[in-house]
């Protein structure tokens, strides 16, 4: 009997400890870039957190943390951000890396748009030619930088006609819509550069300061709901700004070339 408690013993002590799940509300152009399947399993072995992903745009991802589905967001779009924080929804907003938005379009540039000089002036080209163009449409931080975009150079997308075409998706859908249509469409960078639909497709536009695109995480405030895991939320930011992300975030490439940045500063 005892030979049997030991061997027992033994076999329970040599199956891994169950991960502790927590639900992270991101964004479709984090889980579009790759870089999820980089960081989860990372994630994992090095806390024993089980991360479960809700792929949605930023505007969901916000309304998810603030009706407490979700122990966390991961986003991209600080104004929407700050006002969540502001709400009570999150307890504080952490940077935790960056890329930039770029202009995609058809290879023969209709609306000549690689010969713009501000992010500004690439869509008023599209618009003035009336060049068929892509938006997210749904309230995405890719959707609200386009918008902010054009509205900063005095044009109004509810005011524009057929040409301009919400889908209402996220960003691989929104790339795979504009591959079909030969159309333009404003896509972060690490997306485009994870994209197999490439046909007929180029990267015409990048640079201008206002295509900054900075990810920020937010731990869902724990006074709105006891269902609220925010143990486990600490524990991920501090791994999402930890010398191991640093390494795997800046070290996470496509071809060659480097799809974010880690820019997380220490508390």
């Amino acid at each position: 009997m005892k030979h049997i408690l030991f061997a027992a013993f033994a076999l329970f002590m040599a199956q891994p400890l169950a991960a502790e799940e927590m639900r992270l509300a991101v964004t479709t152009s984090f889980d579009n870039s790759g870089l999820s399947d980089v960081l989860l399993p990372a994630i994992k072995k090095d806390t024993g957190i089980d991360v479960q992903l809700l792929v949605v745009g930023t505007g969901q991802a916000l309304r998810l943390g603030a009706a407490s589905d979700v122990d966390a967001v991961l986003v991209h779009s600080k104004a929407a951000e700050e006002a969540f924080v502001a709400a009570g929804h999150g307890t504080h907003r952490r940077e935790i890396m960056y890329n930039d938005f770029v202009v995609i379009g058809p290879v023969e540039d209709p609306a000549s748009v690689v010969e713009a000089e501000t992010a500004g002036e690439a869509l008023q080209l599209i618009a003035t030619t009336q060049s068929p163009f892509v938006s997210r449409g749904d309230d995405s931080g890719t959707h609200k930088a386009e918008v902010k975009i054009w509205t900063d150079a005095d044009m109004d997308p509810e005011s524009f006609g057929a040409w301009y075409r919400p889908v209402g998706a996220g960003m691989g859908a929104a790339l795979n819509t504009a591959a079909a249509m030969q159309a333009y469409v404003v896509s972060d960078r690490a997306s485009w550069l994870n994209f197999g639909n490439t046909d007929g497709m180029a990267l015409l536009f990048a640079g201008d300061p206002a295509l900054f695109n900075q990810y920020a995480y937010l731990p869902v405030n724990p006074a709105k709901s006891p269902a609220i895991k925010h143990d486990l939320a600490l524990t991920l930011e501090a791994w999402l700004t930890s010398p191991r992300a640093a390494e795997l975030i800046d070290g996470y490439t496509i071809n060659g070339e480097t799809l974010f940045v880690f820019n997380a500063q220490p508390d």
